[in-house]
This record gives C-alpha cells, structure tokens and sequence, in this order.
C-alpha cells in the first residue's frame, strides 16, 4: 500500500483520546509514552505538544481535579455525555491529521463505557483504536462497544495474538483490519552503579520483585505462600512489592489488602522477607529496580488478561520472569523467555524459584533472552510502527465513505426477519407483556396493547410470506381481544397471568390501539372469518367512539377506522365518526400551534408521531387539504426536533419536551421509534416523495444502532428488541411492546422498498409510452 509522503521532520500531528498522568493509571502512562515514542522519531519536535494534543479522562466530576501538562488539551468528565460529543468536535476543528483512542471499558462513562461511540461516531479525523482488554466473555453491551468501535477505525491495534484469534471469532470483527503492535517498553539501561542494589531491601539478598498498582486480583498472596518453602533453601530471599494500592481500592477499602498480605506473612513467619515499597516511580527508577531484582513474579489469579503493560516491562529490561499463564505471559514468555507455573499454586511457584536460584546459570539464560526480545520493544521502535499505521490511515480515509454509509437506503443491512422471540413470549392465551432480558416474565401477565400490536405484527407476516407461523398467531391475539371486550362493547387491558381481569376499563390508547388492529384485519384479512369477527368486534366498540377525549386515543382509532373504509368506503356514518375524531385535532393544533412550535400540545410526550399520522390516515380518505397542511407542518416539527443530528433521536421519557424548554435525550423508547416509521411511511404513500421513504429508513436505523448511544437495540441472538436506550446504556430487558415495534417496522420498510420499486416501474413504463 502507498503511504503519504511523511519524513521525519514532517508535522503530522496526533489527537490521542486516553486518561494522563499524573493521573495514576496504567493507561494514562501508556499513552504518554506513546506520545513520546513518536516524537522521538521526529528528531525536530522539542515538546509533546509539537506532536498533538491530548483529550483527557477525569473520573471526577471536575475539569481541574489534575495538573495536566500542556499537551492536554481537552478534559472530558467521564459520566458526563455531552462532554464527548463537545470533544469530538473540538478534535474535527483542530490541527489534527489523525486520532489514536486508548480504549479500556472502565475509563469511560456509561454501561461499559458505552459513552464513547457517539464521539467515534461524530470523528470527521481517520481513528486508530489501542483495545488493552478484550474479553473471552462479553456481555451484549460490552460486544456492541466493541463491534462499534471496529467499525468506527481505521485499524484496531492489540498486543497479542490471542486477541486477534478473540477479535475475529468472538466480536467477528475482519483480520485485515486488526494489526499486532506489543506493548511498549522504556529505551534505557539500568543506571551504573545501580544505587537500587544500595536499599536495605535488596542489599545482601536475592530479590523476588513484583511492581503495579496493588489490588486483590493481582494474587500476591500465591507469592506470599511460596516463601517459606523458598526462604527453607534461601534465607536470603527477599520479596518486594512495588507500587501503590490502586486509587479505587483505596477509595472502598482501603489498605485492607496490603494489611492481609501482611497479617499472612506473619503467620505464615516470613515477615522478615516481605517489604513494600509504597511509591509511583519514574521509568528510569523502575529499570534499576528490574535490573536489581533476581526474579520478577506476575502471580495473577486468572488467564483473562491479554495485556499486561508491567510483564512487558520487565522482559523489556531483561529480568528473569516466573509467572501464572494467562494470555499475555503464555506468549510473551515463550521460547524461554521465562517460566511458567500454575494459577495459584505456590508449591509450584516456589520450585521454580529455587531451581532458578540454584542454578545461575539457566537464571542469567532466561534474563538475556528476555533482553534481546526487548531490545524491538523499545518505545522508540513501538513509535515507529504506529507512525506507519497513522500514514496508512491518512492515506486511506475518505469522510465521504461515512456520510455515504449513513444515508443509504440499504435493506442488505436489515436482519433477516424472525418471529422467534414473539414465539417464546406467545402462549395460547396471548402474547406476554414483559420480558427479563429474553425471557418471559409470567409475573406482569398480559396486556391488551400489546395483544393489538401483535395482530398487526402477525398479518403483516402473514401478507408478506403467507408463514403458516404467522397465522397460527391470528386466532391467539383476536381471541384476546374478544376476551377482553367488555358486555358494552368497551375493553378492559390487563390480564394476569392466570387470566384474572386486572381492571374494568381499559385506557384510551389501548382502546385506540385495538381499533387499529381490528381495522388492520378488516382490511387485509385472507380468512372471511377472521374479517367478520373483527367487524363484529370494531362494530360492538363504536358507540365508545364518541365517548373519547384524548388525541392519542382519538388518533389511533382514526388510523383504524381509515382502514376500515379502504375495504366499505360507503359507510357515511363511519367517515363521518372519523371527521369527528379529526376536529379536535384540528383545534387542539390551532390552540397551541405558534411560530416554532407546530404541534398539538403544550409538550411533546410520548407516541407523538401517531398524531400526524392519524391526520394522514384521514386526509387520505376524506381529501381535507387543512388537515393535510396540518399533518405536514406537524410531521417536519416532528422531524426537526427528532432527526436534527443524521438520526433519530426520539423525545426521551424524562420530564417530556416542554415548549420553550429543552428536549430530554432519554429514555428512548421503541414505540417512538415505530410511529416515526410509520407516519413516514403513510406520508410515502400518498405523496411518493423519496424523502420520507429515506427518513422512513432513517429512523428504522435507531433499531440498528444509528442513535444517540451508537448502540442496538435488536438483539440478533434472541430476535428481539430491547426496551430503550438508558442515560447509562440499554435497557436489556425485551418485552412486547419494543419487540413488536421493531418488527412491525422492519416489515414497514420491507413493504415500502417493494412499493417504491413498484412505483419505479409504473413511472418508467409512463415514460416509456409517452
């Protein structure tokens, strides 16, 4: 591949997305000697700050908690959203040619740092991505991060084999774009005469040394239990512990674990040979005391690390490495490099460690191969590589390729459509309302919303593929809406789970719901029974008609008595029920309508877009130019308070968008979602103008992940939706309601690609004949 003509004295310049010292956190020393291992090979540069500039991670809630050196240029507090997104677009102003983000799932805010995808996703800069830890077992969120982030950068660099095979297996993420960079280690020698060898410590003993941030998992411990059979063979052994408690721990407990390492070596009688030293020490004191010490031990308690910055240290400065297998040390130490013993096992730490210590000659062997191995992991050499990955992704970044990406009408991106979850939550007596992640909860019973949702859901199936399936779910729904209809002719709601009535009368928007649905089947039922029963039913309901106050009660039940007409357009009674419901509306829009605030209400709540689409449904049948006026005016209000960014951002559920207020990003809900869909969908139908079938689209893509967190909702391994987009994440749970809703869409979109390509033909035959 060409690279970008850079010479060393060229002023590429670099925006790295990390946490920094002096913040104490392995990390933030990663990348500021990253920083400084690109310098070194651009001989000119005389500061950090000639090189880029630094968005920095505060885990407080303030911008000043740190003395950030002059090279951070930017702070983001790590719970607060809008931080990233203001980041993002300083990094798009800035000097910047390309951006390198250290990614670790606890350094950024929100479930598994789901915080940082809306910043990648606004970068307009190529982006390289460092991942230090990547997991053999993900949860969903933590799969979608990195999945997103993949898809997001130029290159994703690890340090580990290991983590390409993870990489590619697990997230599915394509080798080509994965690359094998090691982890970094200081270029420079252990200073002569090493004053470390001078410490009480280390003077007259053999020197076991372990160095990081101290905490549980680290299994110190496994050393401490090794000593006394070690300390029998070789009194003169010392064990050393470097580093300070790390902050967190220091934050809930405290010292405890350091007092515990203690009170063991006591009763285990080997105080005399365990010694801490409780400091943070620069790079170069940190080589004298690896080059002092006779054995570095990593005792970690688990495999599950495929990175460790220290062990990669101390093969750096050629010490002698005994250590449990996980991950990184089973490959870093191979071809003896070092020694391996099992996890926990301090019988077989401490045969090791003596044989090492008796046989000087194998201990000196282990320290020069791991030296010659460091001697190509110097930073400065580790610098030049990412150099090299930094001119590929110049070379090869086209912004366009994402707008184009993000504004696509593609249906090869949508999953293949399944009714597997609307399975699992359907029994004879109707579809359950709730679900704990992917499985029912019996506890929450039933619900008629729901049950007029899947009707719909169930005919649109049906239509599409004729699925036996499908229409076996037919009778299930209808009998529950009959189950629930009332002696007058009203609905009650909810039904437990033993099929007990929970209320007498349902709500409005249930009424209007069903409706819907009845008029759905009315007009597109392939079984005479099954219309005749619904008519029977949607006739018993309308003297309940006239009895209704709400819009959105008034508006569900337009779109389904607009249904119902499509298939007895003669029923004057019936259209003129449908002018009724549409007159307060009308009024209500009139009322409250004023320059900048289109729409019906003193607020924007829930469900909004069924408002214009019941006014679409209803000029569609009675032809009324005001209320087609009304319902676009409203739908491009609607639009633009919802499609503002490049995608849908629907009116969170947190306080409602008050007129002259500010509009709740969260939480987001899939039936928002849905109406959107739909209202653009209706609006196509009738005007065929290409822009609502691309908004249509547009907002079928929140399901996806083209929403505020960059995060999906439709789950491919369940097959169904879950329940909202959280100020922290996602809602994992994944009832009905957002299940249906996301399948009612994916068919919405299905049948408008087929409509549009339908109307495509009509037009170029038009052509064609004239």
């Amino acid at each position: 591949m060409a690279l970008l003509p850079f010479k060393l004295n060229e002023r590429m310049k670099i925006a790295y997305i990390s946490t920094y010292p002096p913040r104490e956190c392995g990390i933030a020393t990663f990348n500021q000697n990253l920083m400084r291992a690109v310098n070194a090979n651009f001989p000119d540069r005389k500061s950090l700050l000639n090189g880029g500039f630094v968005v920095a991670l505060n885990d407080s809630e303030s911008m000043q908690e740190y003395e950030y050196p002059e090279e951070v240029k930017y702070v983001i507090r790590q719970n607060h959203q809008k931080d990233y997104i203001r980041a993002a677009n300083y990094i798009n102003t800035s000097s910047a040619d390309v951006c390198i983000m250290e990614h670790e799932f606890g350094i950024y805010g929100g479930e598994s740092g789901i915080y940082i995808l809306p910043l990648l996703n606004r970068l307009e800069k190529p982006l390289i991505s460092i991942l230090h830890t990547i997991l053999k077992d993900p949860s969903y969120v933590q799969r979608i991060i990195i999945r997103e982030i993949a898809d997001q950068s130029s290159k994703i660099i690890v340090m580990s084999k290991r983590a390409v095979e993870f990489l590619t297996t697990i997230y599915d993420i394509p080798a080509e774009k994965i690359q094998i960079i090691e982890h970094g280690v200081p270029d420079v020698e252990a200073s002569q005469p090493n004053p470390v060898k001078g410490l009480t410590q280390f003077k007259n003993h053999k020197v076991l040394l372990t160095f990081g941030l101290i905490s549980r998992g680290k299994g110190l411990e496994t050393v401490v239990r090794a000593l006394p059979k070690i300390v029998e063979n070789h009194p003169e052994v010392m064990y050393v512990v470097l580093g300070n408690t790390h902050p967190g721990v220091i934050k809930s407990s405290g010292e405890e674990y350091r007092d515990h390492l203690k009170t063991l070596a006591a009763q285990l009688g080997v105080s005399k040979h365990l010694s801490f030293i409780n400091k943070f020490v620069s790079e170069e004191e940190l080589v004298d005391y690896l080059a002092a010490t006779d054995i570095y031990v990593t005792p970690y308690l688990n495999e599950a690390q495929i990175t460790s910055g220290t062990l990669s240290y101390a093969v750096g400065a050629g010490a002698a490495v005994v250590s449990t297998p996980y991950w990184h040390a089973t490959e870093l130490l191979a071809n003896n490099r070092g020694r391996l013993f099992d996890f926990k096992n301090a019988d077989a730490l401490a045969e090791n460690v003596i044989e090492l210590l008796d046989q000087e000659r194998v201990l000196n062997e282990l320290k020069q191969n791991a030296y010659n191995y460091g001697l190509h992991l110097r930073w400065p050499v580790i610098g030049s590589e990412f150099i090299r990955v930094a001119q590929e992704a110049c070379a090869d970044h086209d912004f366009s390729d994402k707008i184009l990406k993000n504004s696509i009408v593609d249906p090869e991106i949508m999953p293949k459509f399944s009714l597997t979850h609307v399975l699992r939550l359907t029994d004879d007596t109707g579809i359950v309302q709730h679900a704990k992640y992917g499985i029912p909860n019996l506890k929450e019973g039933y619900c008629l919303d729901d049950n007029a949702r899947a009707l719909i859901m169930a005919l649109m199936s049906y239509q599409r593929s004729k699925s036996k399936e499908a229409f076996e779910l037919l009778p299930i729904y209808l009998s529950y809406i009959h189950y629930m209809q009332t002696e007058d002719g009203n609905f009650r709601n909810f039904l437990s789970f033993d099929r007990r009535y929970l209320d007498e009368v349902g709500s409005e928007d249930s009424f209007g719901r069903t409706i819907w649905s009845l008029g759905y089947l009315i007009g597109c039922s392939s079984s005479n029974s099954y219309r005749e029963f619904a008519t029977e039913i949607f006739h018993r309901s309308f003297p309940h008609f006239k009895t209704l106050k709400h819009l959105r009660g008034m508006a569900n039940t337009i779109i389904g008595i607009s249904l119902y007409l499509k298939v007895f357009p003669g029923d004057d009674g019936m259209i003129a029920e449908m002018v009724n419901l549409t007159t307060p509306l009308m009024a209500a829009y009139e009322r409250h309508q004023s320059d900048g605030w289109q729409w019906f209400e003193e607020k924007m709540t829930y469900d909004n877009a069924i408002l214009p689409l019941a006014l679409l449904h209803s000029c569609e049948i009675t032809g009324d130019e005001a209320v087609k006026q009304v319902a676009l005016k409203t739908m491009a209000f609607l639009d633009e308070v919802t499609l503002a960014n490049g995608y849908l951002s629907p009116v969170g559920n947190e306080g409602w968008y008050h007129k002259g207020g500010t509009c709740p990003v969260y939480d987001q809900q899939a039936i928002e979602t849905m109406a959107m869909v739909l209202m653009h969908f209706q609006a196509y139908t009738i005007f065929r103008k290409p822009q609502y079938i691309e908004k249509m689209f547009l907002c079928y893509k929140w399901f996806l992940g083209e929403n505020t967190l960059r995060a999906p909702l439709y789950d491919h391994e369940t097959k169904g939706c879950c329940d909202g987009l959280l100020p922290t994440g996602i809602n994992r749970n994944q009832g009905a309601e957002s299940t249906l809703a996301y399948l009612i869409s994916h068919l919405t979109v299905l049948k408008a690609f087929e409509l549009e390509y339908e109307y495509n033909k009509l037009d170029e035959h038009a052509s064609f004949s004239y």
